[in-house]
C-alpha cells in the first residue's frame, strides 16, 4: 500500500504549533489542536470595498501595499481644476492625512513599488492652464522634501521602482500634444536619460522595478485611441511582448514584471481586470464594483489596493483585490 513517507519522500509533521515558513502544498499535524492541516491556494479574483479618501480626486499618485498605500497630488474637478498637493495614507481600513506636496499636480506617477514611509513622486502637471513637470520629491512618512527634477518635463507618465532606485517611462507634454517613449533612471539623487520604449504612449499601466519592469495599454493617439501593447524592461531595453487582451487608457495595476494585476478603464471601454503570469495577460471574472480611470494602484497581484479616479465625477472610492493566496486549511474527515 502507498504510503505518503513512500510517495513524497517524507512523513507528515507531527508539530505542537503550526510552522511559521509554511509552503503551499506543506502538510502537517498540530497535535495541540488535534487537526491535520494543508497550506493551499485559494482563488477568489474579487474586488470588495474599503475606506474612502478624504479628498475625492483623481490622476493621484499610488504606492505601497494594500494595508499600507499612500496617495499623493491628483485633481479635484469638479468643481474646482485647482492642482493637489495632498496626501493620505491608508493603513488597511481608513485614510488618514499626511504632508502635503511641495508641488501641486496631477496626472502624476510614483514608484509604485516604494513604501508609504519612503515614496517617490515624479513629474505630473501643476496647471491649469496646462504645465508638465519636471518635479521630485521623496516622503519620509511624515513630509516631502524636493530633488533633482527629470529631464523630460511630462504628465500623465508611469513609474516603477523604489525611492532611490526608480524608473520613469513614457507620458505626455500637453503643451505640443507629444506623446513620449522615453525613460529615465533615479539613483535616489538624480535622474538619467536611457533607451526609450518602442510604443511611445501615455495614460498606461506600469509595474516592476528599476531593471525589472513592466508597461502596459495607454493612449497612443488624440482622442480614444488606445493600446494593448505590452513591453517589458531588462534594465537596459524595452521589449514588446503580449498584448492585453483589451486595449484601454488611464488605467493602473499592482505587482511585478512577472505577475501583475491591471484593471481600471474609461466609461466607454470594457470594465475588465487582466492579470499577467510572465508570458500572456488572462481576463479575469472580478471586476471593479465602481468603474473609473485615471485612478492608483498598490500591492501585489495578489492583494492590491484600487482608489480614486473618475467616472462622471471624481471619485473617492477605494476597492481592495484579492486574488489566489496561499492559505492554510483544516482537513476534515466524516
Amino acid at each position: 500500500m502507498a504510503t505518503y513517507y513512500g510517495t513524497y519522500g517524507q512523513k507528515v509533521q507531527y508539530l505542537s504549533s503550526d510552522p511559521s515558513d509554511v509552503q503551499v502544498g506543506q502538510v502537517w499535524y498540530n497535535y495541540t489542536s488535534a487537526a491535520l492541516k494543508v497550506r493551499r491556494d485559494v482563488t477568489y479574483n474579487s474586488f470588495s470595498s474599503g475606506g474612502n479618501l478624504n479628498t475625492a480626486r483623481w490622476g493621484l499618485g499610488g504606492t505601497g501595499t494594500q494595508t499600507a498605500a499612500l496617495g499623493f497630488g491628483g485633481n479635484a474637478f469638479p468643481p474646482s481644476a485647482t492642482a493637489l498637493s495632498a496626501t493620505e495614507a491608508y493603513n488597511g481600513t481608513a485614510w488618514t492625512n499626511g504632508g502635503n506636496l511641495n508641488t501641486a499636480r496631477f496626472f502624476i506617477a510614483s514608484a509604485t513599488a516604494g513604501s508609504q514611509t519612503a515614496a517617490l513622486a515624479f513629474g505630473g502637471d501643476s496647471g491649469p492652464p496646462d504645465s508638465p513637470s519636471t518635479a521630485t520629491e521623496k516622503y519620509n512618512g511624515t513630509a516631502w522634501t524636493s530633488s533633482t527634477g527629470l529631464n523630460t518635463a511630462r504628465e500623465r507618465l508611469m513609474g516603477s521602482g523604489i525611492q532611490t532606485a526608480a524608473l520613469a517611462f513614457g507620458g505626455l507634454n500637453n503643451l505640443t500634444g507629444t506623446r513620449l517613449a522615453s525613460t529615465e533612471t533615479y539613483n535616489g539623487n538624480s535622474w538619467t536619460s536611457v533607451n526609450s520604449m518602442n510604443t511611445a504612449r501615455n495614460g498606461s499601466g506600469g509595474t516592476g522595478i528599476q531593471t525589472a519592469s513592466l508597461v502596459f495599454g495607454g493612449q497612443i493617439g488624440p482622442g480614444s485611441s488606445s493600446t494593448s501593447a505590452t513591453e517589458s524592461w531588462n534594465g537596459t531595453n524595452w521589449t514588446t511582448v503580449s498584448s492585453m487582451n483589451t486595449g484601454r487608457i488611464g488605467l493602473s495595476g499592482a505587482g511585478t514584471q512577472s505577475l501583475t494585476v491591471a484593471f481600471g478603464a474609461p466609461t466607454a471601454t470594457p470594465n475588465t481586470t487582466e492579470l499577467w503570469d510572465g508570458t500572456s495577460w488572462t481576463t479575469s471574472p472580478g471586476t471593479l464594483s465602481t468603474k473609473r480611470s485615471i485612478l492608483a494602484g498598490a500591492g501585489t497581484q495578489t492583494v492590491a489596493l484600487a482608489f480614486g479616479g473618475e467616472s462622471t465625477t471624481k471619485l473617492a472610492a477605494t476597492e481592495e483585490w484579492t486574488g489566489t493566496i496561499a492559505e492554510t486549511k483544516t482537513v476534515t474527515v466524516s
